[in-house]
């Protein structure tokens, strides 16, 4: 195992708090934009869409360009420095309002899947914020500094299903087409707070430094940390972006379904004030099992019944699961690359991560309309199962190399 900087940097600390609260507030106007495609996707796409089975595809399509923008984030981050990248991600965002608004007025379902892809890669260099929170900071600080970043996705939680609660139906009878309107004009306010993080071009050294990444990606905790960190948010993504689809066809409101939303992504990010001291005191490793289990008594919940309160339940529990099995999984891949490594190490990480969800995704509509939600909750289980076996090969692992280990 490579710890990241081996070195307790406590003078980098102060920095790093400083960008923290820049990176929160950012991360809940971000976390806005995701709210409100996965909130409205499924719906406007089933309007939209000249097939019922492509309902979901504009919710597949933002996670496709989250894929495709995690390598590109990463190496203009690393050329230019991680505020530019910043800058583009918000553009992305303000152009993803304006594309999806145009195309609920003019009923193109072509032009929605271009406005989420556009929501794709906003949320792909959102995911570089945690990240960012890490820089320079202490090895101590680290999974603290991940944690509080991701907390500020309380905010969205609250933010994005009430913007499209008040707004949804003011601009009849194009509904949600004023939701995305609005949505544009908070990626902007996010481009503010961005432009004030103290990122610094990174030194020549980070450029073309360090290992091969084919040697950091041989790593069993990396690998380890990969598939938890896929499974974790596949399983969490296929679940919440079938959601609002399932509750509309077992009968329930709109409101029921942006409330689910609503306290499912407080649940995410309301977590994240447990998860970082909790890897402090404990590890990465127990933690992202832990979240692991909880994924999995979601899906549980959700076989029980199909009330709003059971949707509602699944819905908090499954966010809780993701954040300790994503803070988790992100925690550990900090423990496997150098300082000069850490950009492209942490965006083949993420593109590792978000290309197998984009796959998932593609089939999560088909998945839904053809078997069901109960078929849907079913699938849950082996991957989980899988990524809490190699969780306890890596712990065993890991005991056998260590002979103090208790």
């Amino acid at each position: 195992m490579v710890d990241a900087v081996s070195i307790d940097n406590t003078d980098g600390d102060a920095r790093a708090r400083s960008n923290v609260w820049r990176l929160a507030a950012a991360q809940a106007l971000t976390g806005a934009n995701a709210a409100v495609i996965f909130a409205t996707g499924a719906i406007v796409g089933a309007t939209l869409a000249p097939n019922p089975a492509l309902a979901t595809l504009p919710l597949s399509i933002y996670v496709v360009g989250l894929a495709l923008a995690t390598l590109p984030t990463g190496v203009i981050a690393r050329r230019y420095g991680r505020r530019v990248a910043f800058m583009i991600g918000t553009g992305c965002g303000a152009l993803c309002g304006v594309t999806s608004s145009l195309a609920i007025l003019y009923g193109s379902f072509a032009l929605f899947c271009l406005g989420t892809l556009l929501g794709g890669i906003y949320g792909a260099v959102a995911q570089s914020y945690r990240f960012a929170a890490a820089d320079g900071a202490s090895v101590a600080y680290r999974p603290r500094a991940i944690a509080l970043v991701m907390a500020g996705g309380v905010f969205a939680g609250v933010l994005g299903p009430q913007l499209v609660q008040w707004t949804m139906d003011l601009w009849p009878p194009f509904l949600f087409a004023f939701s995305f309107a609005v949505q544009a004009i908070v990626a902007l306010i996010a481009m503010a707070v961005l432009a004030g993080v103290d990122a610094p071009p990174p030194p020549p050294a980070e450029r073309s430094g360090g290992r091969p990444l084919r040697v950091v990606a041989r790593q069993p905790r990396f690998v380890v940390a990969v598939i938890c960190g896929v499974v974790s948010y596949s399983i969490m993504n296929l679940m919440m972006t079938s959601a609002p689809l399932a509750m509309q066809m077992c009968g329930l409101s709109i409101s029921d379904s942006n409330h689910g939303i609503q306290w499912h992504i407080v649940a995410m990010y309301g977590a994240s004030f447990f998860t970082g001291p909790l890897i402090a005191r404990f590890g990465a490793l127990p933690v992202a099992a832990i979240g692991l289990v909880l994924e999995a008594v979601a899906a549980l919940i959700d076989l029980s019944g199909t009330s709003a309160l059971h949707f509602w339940s699944g819905l908090i529990v499954l966010g809780i699961g993701w954040n300790f099995g994503f803070v988790g999984a992100s925690a550990m891949v900090l423990e496997t690359h150098t300082e000069q490594e850490r950009t492209k190490v942490q965006s083949f990480n993420d593109f590792l991560v978000f290309g197998t969800m984009a796959f998932g995704s593609l089939l999560s509509g088909t998945l839904l309309t053809s078997y069901g939600w109960t078929v849907v909750n079913i699938v849950a289980f082996p991957p989980i199962l899988l990524a809490l076996v190699v969780l306890i090969w890596l712990e065993r692992r890991h005991r056998a190399a260590t002979p103090d280990a208790s």
